[in-house]
């Protein structure tokens, strides 16, 4: 498990490597796994992205597995339920914002638009092929990610700042940086052509 070349923010945690290894800088193109990540991701503002991925199957249960059509229709009693799970981050403004997603998540749908062909429209819907060398460099928001940002904002998404919509841009593959000497930065330049 231990290769000196793999991009070093996922250190040594075997869950950790294995979330850099399989997920982060793939494409991803379902709608539903692109909105699970995005609340993820918004989860995760002012903590450590292990901290939640340690709790994602907690999150996936207590949240119906990011349905939002289940989601919108979440009432006062439902929220207190959410407040006091210990498996999640119990956080009213994070909770809401779930609920806020959802409901801007339908709308997009309601008007015709699929939220994967949203998403990827801001980046002309083939990843960024970065080759970075070093991780200081790896910005932590873009143009891409703040134009983003604002439309999600408009679209009535919370917890969706120009970072944590890179962090999500990261992981599903819309940007890869993966360093270049990271054996993953290949694999994820082939998935994305």
């Amino acid at each position: 498990m231990d290769n000196p070349e793999r991009c070093p923010w996922c250190g040594d945690d075997p869950l950790y490597v294995h979330y850099h290894d399989t997920v982060w800088g793939r494409p991803e193109y379902d709608d539903l796994a692109l909105f699970e990540k995005l609340c993820l991701d918004g989860q995760q503002a002012g903590l450590s992205w292990i901290t939640i991925l340690r709790k994602q199957d907690n999150y996936r249960a207590a949240y119906d597995h990011f349905d939002p059509e289940k989601i919108v229709r979440y009432d006062d009693a439902r929220i207190e339920e959410l407040l006091a799970n210990p498996g999640i981050i119990r956080n009213r403004l994070k909770v809401h914002s779930v609920i806020k997603n959802a409901r801007g998540y339908l709308d997009l749908r309601e008007q015709g638009i699929g939220f994967s062909d949203f998403l990827w429209s801001f980046i002309g819907n083939k990843p960024i092929q970065n080759h970075w060398r070093d991780f200081s460099d790896v910005p932590t928001a873009t143009a891409e990610s703040e134009a983003m940002s604002k439309a999600l904002k408009r679209s009535g998404f919370t917890f969706v700042g120009p970072t944590i919509v890179y962090a999500f841009m990261q992981a599903t593959g819309m940007v890869n940086d993966h360093l270049v000497q990271c054996p993953q930065h290949r694999e994820c330049y082939l998935l994305g052509q």
